[in-house]
């Protein structure tokens, strides 16, 4: 049985994400130096993704 079309990977496709993960968030603020150890990771501020 063969899998249908719309089910099937896009294969090379990458396409931007608008949301982060937390660890991506985090990494971000650290990298711009917006967060440092021990900050909470509950309620981190809203960031975008580095183009």
């Amino acid at each position: 049985m063969s899998q249908h079309n719309s089910l099937k990977s896009g294969g090379g496709l990458v396409i931007k994400r608008n949301v982060l993960k937390r660890f991506e968030r985090v990494g971000l603020l650290k990298k711009r130096g917006q967060w440092k150890e021990g900050d909470r990771v509950l309620g981190l501020r809203k960031t975008k993704a580095d183009v």
